[in-house]
């Protein structure tokens, strides 16, 4: 069974597969990237990695049109909960199996305030396990770290990874990151949607291809990858 990835621009993704609709840090509003509206997608499911402003983004208004089940860390599953929201709560490290398949929150370095000041815990990357035994990594907003050995050791299939700069990895960070990770496909995410991270993914691309084995896919927001 395949797994579909659709990149909406920033760090905003979706992914369907086994049936379900995952949107992971839904960021349209104000995301001059963004191809379609908040009112426009569907969602089963809304994974939040942190809580700055541009990564929970529509996540409530979404959350309340569609029912979806908002999963994040326990912080931040608790902020939105008490808004009305479903929500599941995870930590670094644990896993869960959703009907989509097995979700464990990974290390992530960056920082998680929520958008009125409130603490929302450990930012996190997203490792998914399908029903059907695809891996996919979405790292999210990140800095390099050394144990992204250790999630590559499970032997990916897909990583999404940030290569914008100032805010996450820049370009060659990204690229010593796919060669820790070694994942089979690569999507650059996290660049280009303001002029403090505009970055040439399609150079990024050549280096990666140079140095690694990874085919790297370089999509235009509202663009899918099917694995």
């Amino acid at each position: 069974m395949a797994i579909t990835l659709t990149w909406y621009g920033h760090a905003t993704i979706g992914l369907e597969t086994g049936g379900y609709r995952i949107l992971v840090d839904p960021f349209f509003s104000g995301n001059p990237a963004a191809t379609v509206k908040p009112g426009d997608v569907r969602a089963d499911f809304i994974l939040v990695s942190h809580g700055h402003g541009d990564h929970i983004g529509d996540t409530e208004a979404i959350a309340r049109r569609t029912g979806a089940l908002v999963i994040s860390n326990f912080e931040i599953a608790t902020w939105l909960g008490r808004k009305g929201l479903k929500t599941h709560g995870q930590h670094l490290g644990g896993g869960y199996r959703y009907p989509f398949g097995y979700l464990k929150l990974t290390f992530a370095i960056h920082g998680s305030a929520l958008p009125d000041g409130s603490y929302g815990g450990n930012p996190a990357g997203f490792l998914l396990i399908t029903t059907t035994g695809e891996k996919v990594y979405l790292a999210q907003d990140t800095g390099l770290f050394g144990d992204m050995k250790l999630i590559g050791d499970e032997g990916l299939d897909l990583a999404a990874l940030p290569i914008g700069d100032n805010f996450t990895m820049g370009p060659d960070d990204a690229l010593r990151a796919v060669e820790l990770l070694r994942p089979k496909h690569v999507i650059p995410i996290h660049y280009n949607t303001f002029e403090m991270i505009q970055q040439d993914a399609h150079a990024w691309a050549e280096r990666v291809e140079k140095a690694t084995s990874a085919r790297v896919h370089v999509l235009k927001p509202g663009e899918s990858f099917q694995l």
